[in-house]
């Protein structure tokens, strides 16, 4: 019962802050009015800038800022312990990541839907902004590179999963032709749509799809061409043509991945099979590095994550309908990824005891099999044994409900894949807007359409991709920079949120200066000890770009304070829309 009671106490309070404090920021901080015309009105193309009602755009933003983060963070920071790991998730996603997701998104509402990096120039200067945008670019460039790659991942470990996957495209296109074409009821089609992708499924668990050797090139290379050619179609199409149908389409699967999870809890603990097996704290597990800084490095999405930022202020922010909507998409959003991260370290932590199948082919159940599992951080960092030990654990609790495993690590691997799919689609869209606003102040105007900075986009990670060989894992290299780079974003987007409401007067900024003075010390501290790690291990490529980011993140810092204790004038600009 210890499982159950951890799930009701956490989903309780998210509950209750999203009422109070929630509420509290966007009245008394933010001061939201429904009144002031949005970006997706005011800039309305069609294409990227679309009125929205709540409901869709929630589906999209959650399903962008989601992905796999909140699943293999969580999936492998339990190592430390579950109390540290759940403290993190719900402090984190209510004080910290909540905050930081709505500010982007509130600023960029009120800044012509700019991207964060591009507002930066308002509230510090036009050389804060330059520096932003490369370690913007920096972090977009490898998730687009990586998530290829770890979609081909999941479908070599999940190939039940393919062809629900692939399938979903059409559904979403139907989806939305039906609802924006043809005037059809969103909820009636939506379930018809949900229906059906849950048919292909099961139909995917019983036609497991495996990509072979192409040319020479491994199945993993493959499936990232694939990926990286259907990121470059599906980022240069209108949202309303794939992007919001699909993204609602998922967010709807997320409710019943949930709903199946959170019932599979319910049966299991009521039946006594579920109990927490994995240790309360951890101090010092085999081979993980200290758990100060690195927990907070590691559980990124799950309670604060920088690439929300460019979410909230990439696409999100083009398509809120009205500035009142913005607290239940930015705000509740992120409350909502901190549920599933409470689910992923139950899963993890509970489910997993259930039953554990080894390599070997032994079954274990309880304490041996988490500790078999976890049995260093080697053995249980990788993207297979984290996804494995969500899955897994997911489908043992689903089972107790009478779905078979099967089924039940189907629904699952589906799910994941799905997710880094938006993330996917997403990520290149708003790299392509990265790309085209920094052209843009180059004054290169060739490069700021939409199909020329898209290519930049999609070339640039397929280049990294395949730097290495044919297996498309050229970005891996990079990989060990995502975390602390991802969250010095975080850190500095919180700055740029804190200066925002420092013009605003009074004590505004506090909520979000504390966090930012919290994520700024946290991230500069991972990253230097990072630097004195890649050293040790003779990395230099890895040592100079991670010495680059230290380098940039600490001057606009210093600017940010700079600025905090002499504030610039704001002027307000109304700039015509980039055309991309």
């Amino acid at each position: 019962m210890d499982a159950l009671l951890i799930m009701l106490l956490a989903f309780a309070g998210y509950i209750i802050m999203y009422q109070f404090y929630g509420k509290f920021i966007g009245k008394r901080i933010f001061q939201l009015d429904g009144g002031r015309k949005t970006p997706a009105e005011t800039l309305n193309d069609g294409r990227d800038y679309v009125p929205t009602k709540k409901e869709v755009i929630f589906g999209h933003h959650f399903t962008s800022i989601a992905g796999t983060g909140p699943i293999v963070g969580p999936a492998i920071a339990v190592i430390w312990g579950w109390v540290p790991a759940l403290i993190w998730i719900f402090v984190g996603s209510i004080i910290m990541g909540a905050v930081h997701d709505f500010g982007a998104l509130v600023i960029s509402l009120r800044n012509q839907g700019k991207s964060i990096s591009d507002y930066t120039a308002k509230y510090v200067n036009e050389r804060t902004k330059f520096f932003f945008f490369l370690i913007v670019f920096l972090e977009l460039w490898i998730v687009i590179a990586v998530f290829g790659l770890v979609i081909a991942i999941i479908f070599g470990l999940y190939p039940q999963s393919v062809l629900p996957v692939w399938l979903e495209i059409p559904i979403a296109v139907l989806l939305g032709h039906m609802i924006y074409k043809k005037g059809a009821s969103v909820l009636s089609w939506s379930i018809v749509a949900v229906v059906v992708m849950y048919l292909t499924v099961i139909i995917g668990a019983y036609l497991p799809i495996k990509m072979p050797e192409v040319a020479g090139i491994p199945g993993t290379g493959v499936w990232t061409i694939i990926l990286l050619t259907y990121a470059f179609i599906a980022s240069t199409l209108p949202v309303t043509t794939l992007l919001q149908p699909r993204d609602f389409i998922n967010s709807h699967q997320l409710m019943v991945a949930m709903a199946l999870i959170i019932l599979g809890i319910l049966a299991s603990a009521f039946s006594g099979q579920l109990h927490i097996v994995a240790p309360a704290v951890q101090f010092q597990p085999a081979q993980a590095p200290s758990m100060i800084p690195f927990l907070f490095i590691t559980i990124a999405c799950g309670a604060i994550s920088g690439f929300h930022a460019l979410v909230s202020s990439g696409t999100s922010s083009k398509q809120v309908a009205r500035e009142e909507d913005s607290l239940f998409v930015g705000y509740g959003s992120m409350l909502l990824e901190g549920a599933l991260a409470t689910l992923v370290v139950i899963a993890t932590c509970a489910g997993i005891g259930i039953a554990y199948t080894t390599k070997s082919g032994e079954t274990l159940t309880g304490v041996a099999a988490w500790t078999t599992h976890y049995a260093s951080w080697a053995s249980a960092s990788g993207l297979g044994a984290m996804l494995g030990a969500f899955v897994d654990g997911s489908a043992n609790m689903i089972a107790t409900l009478g779905i078979p495993k099967a089924i039940g690590v189907t629904i699952m691997g589906v799910f994941v894949a799905s997710f880094a799919g938006t993330t996917l689609d997403t990520a290149t869209r708003i790299q392509r807007y990265v790309v085209a606003e920094l052209f843009a102040g180059l004054k290169i105007q060739a490069l700021t359409n939409r199909y020329a900075a898209t290519s930049v986009a999609v070339g640039s990670a397929l280049f990294l991709a395949f730097a290495t060989g044919a297996s498309g894992a050229g970005a891996l290299k990079l990989w060990p920079l995502f975390g602390a780079t991802n969250q010095t974003l975080a850190a500095l987007a919180l700055i740029i949120i804190t200066l925002y409401l420092k013009t605003k007067g009074g004590l505004k900024w506090v909520v979000a200066g504390f966090p930012a003075i919290f994520m700024a010390v946290i991230t500069l501290w991972a990253a230097i000890l990072n630097q004195i790690s890649f050293g040790a291990q003779h990395n230099l490529l890895l040592q100079a770009i991670n010495l680059i980011v230290i380098i940039l993140a600490a001057w606009i810092l210093v600017e940010g304070l700079i600025a905090f204790f002499v504030p610039k004038k704001i002027v307000p600009e109304v700039p015509a829309p980039i055309t991309t």
